[in-house]
């Protein structure tokens, strides 16, 4: 049930889905994987909204590096926990919402334990190896899967509805060379309310998501392409799932 202070609050997003979308935002819980790059927007504008639950996870500590992208932390927050750094600037965006931090490393002994009961699971992360754990995640638990990476000035996204569109092994079968990307702070901004975006459609009912597209950035350019991917009848990850 929303409250006056509600209505007040979130009286520009009411008029475009109403009480009822608002109330499914109130009612909602978003997992994001990272507190980086693409973590900050993400949270940040999902906590703006009114997503009553945030569980933010990242095991890493702020460093110098990080600031030039890392929106949710600044030169104070220098050694601490990012999810620590992170759960402090929600909690003053919007101190109505509950923020968990996680300071763990994700892997398979607690991924379940922390996405079971979330609307959404969203991967902001790093790298390909987590981003599998979290597709194997969304999929065991039929939550969906919000995909962003970047690297430069280029970024892609993706939302898995499991069961129903192609997963993230499926469009992504064999995972790119570990290294250090460079990255300019714009395009994990661009990239990450892109992923907030289609979290608040998903959660409010409007719109379409990208289920079994891929949209490809292009910074330089200014350019979005999107493409059409399909399940892979082969894919290690979801053959077996069913509608």
């Amino acid at each position: 049930m929303l409250s006056e202070r509600d209505l007040k609050r979130y009286d520009r997003q009411i008029r475009l889905f109403g009480a009822e979308g608002q109330e499914r935002l109130k009612e909602a819980r978003a997992f994001i994987a990272g507190a980086g790059g693409l973590g900050s927007p993400i949270a940040l504008y999902l906590a703006a909204a009114g997503v009553g639950e945030i569980v933010i996870a990242d095991r890493d500590t702020v460093e110098l590096s990080n600031l030039n992208r890392q929106i949710l932390h600044w030169e104070r927050d220098l050694d601490k926990k990012k999810a620590l750094s992170a759960q402090e600037k929600l909690m003053a965006v919007n101190s109505e919402i509950r923020v968990k931090a996680v300071s763990d490393t994700l892997d398979e002994e607690n991924i379940l334990d922390l996405a079971k009961g979330a609307d959404l699971i969203i991967d902001a992360m790093d790298n390909y190896a987590t981003r599998y754990l979290l597709n194997r995640a969304s999929l065991e638990l039929r939550v969906p899967l919000l995909h962003g990476a970047v690297n430069g000035f280029y970024g892609q996204a993706t939302t898995v509805l499991p069961g129903k569109s192609a997963c993230l092994r499926c469009i992504f079968a064999n995972p790119p060379p570990p290294s250090t990307v460079p990255v300019v702070g714009v395009t994990p901004g661009v990239i990450g309310l892109i992923q907030a975006t289609e979290a608040i459609k998903f959660l409010t009912g409007m719109g379409e998501t990208l289920a079994g597209k891929l949209l490809i950035w292009d910074g330089l350019r200014c350019s979005t392409d999107i493409l059409d991917v399909q399940r892979n009848p082969q894919c290690s990850d979801c053959r077996d799932l069913e509608e």
